[in-house]
């Protein structure tokens, strides 16, 4: 089974990178320095779970790679949209895409660009990011992938599809029945997380233990509680005290990529994280003034941000 893993940032490298080392044919589509740096050599990947130097394919363009039996679209949700655009050289008859990005929107974009029939809803746990061109650094959690048929239920292509991903060193695979019971398990926890870490400006271990921001953080996870429901989904209360376990067991430097890109002044995700609860709030009549905060406090940075990436490209 041919795997394509599009974006080579934390995230799809470590996974690419990981199903490289245990043998299956993987390429990777990048771009910028860390499609330079694969081009010249191997991906170096640093983990508690064992480092590797993995030689894997890379390449700059779809129409570049041939056909794939799966597409892993690994992409910053921003990205997402024109990332989507350009899969077609890549799909056959029976190949399936999956999305892994943060938030809940992603399968309606993939959906929309490649077609419903195709797309595979997925979700994954890991703190990564790329230390320096051809290096990714895997800081902390467990790296776990889970995915699933958008309707649920199992599938015969889900299960042809997992029994290849889960091949994959040091990482957990799952093949949900309820994928979307597991993106909003996710986002959950995420939604209100990354917002107030990036808002703070800190790790987790400089605010988990103070009163104000952790009960801002509960907060949020009950606005997402009552929007999930308005959707359908029901989010079992235990699971706020699971996830506050969770984040108590965090290495005390872990940040998301949120509050990363925050801190770099580059683009964000805010749009798909704080930006969906106020939105997907507002659609279904439910409150959620601490993500309004949230949103409203991280909305300047996200912008500058864009407005120094456009005039980038148009000096280029």
């Amino acid at each position: 089974m041919r795997i394509v893993v599009v974006g080579a940032g934390g995230i799809g490298a470590y996974f690419g990178g990981r199903w490289a080392e245990a043998g299956l044919d993987v390429t990777l589509l990048a771009r910028g320095a860390q499609l330079e740096a694969l081009r010249s050599g191997p991906l170096r990947i640093a983990s508690p779970l064992g480092d590797a130097s993995v030689p894997i394919a890379v390449a700059g363009r779809a129409d570049e790679i041939g056909l794939a039996d799966v597409v892993v679209v690994a992409t910053k949700t921003w990205q997402l949209p024109e990332a989507a655009a350009s899969l077609a050289p890549l799909l056959g008859a029976d190949t399936l895409v999956l999305g892994i990005q943060n938030g809940v929107e992603a399968g309606d974009v993939l959906a929309t660009a490649v077609g419903a029939e195709r797309v595979l809803d997925g979700t994954c746990r890991i703190i990564s990011y790329v230390a320096e061109p051809g290096t990714v650094t895997h800081a902390g959690v467990p790296p776990t992938l889970t995915f699933g048929e958008r309707r649920g239920g199992i599938s015969e292509r889900g299960r042809r599809a997992f029994a290849t991903l889960e091949r994959g060193i040091s990482m957990t695979v799952r093949l949900s029945e309820d994928v979307a019971l597991d993106l909003w398990k996710k986002f959950l926890f995420f939604a209100p997380f990354s917002a107030v870490g990036a808002a703070i400006g800190r790790p987790a271990g400089d605010w988990r233990h103070l009163a104000p921001p952790r009960e801002m953080f509960v907060a949020g996870m009950w606005e997402v509680v009552a929007v999930a429901a308005s959707r359908g989904v029901e989010l079992a209360p235990e699971m706020i005290d699971a996830n506050l376990e969770f984040v108590d067991r965090l290495p005390a430097e872990g940040t998301t990529s949120l509050l990363r890109d925050v801190r770099d002044g580059r683009r964000t995700e805010l749009e798909a994280l704080a930006g969906a609860m106020c939105r997907l709030g507002r659609a279904a009549g439910v409150p959620t003034p601490v993500h309004d905060h949230l949103y409203a406090l991280l909305l300047p940075h996200e912008v500058a941000a864009r407005e120094a990436a456009e005039a980038r490209a148009g000096q280029s």
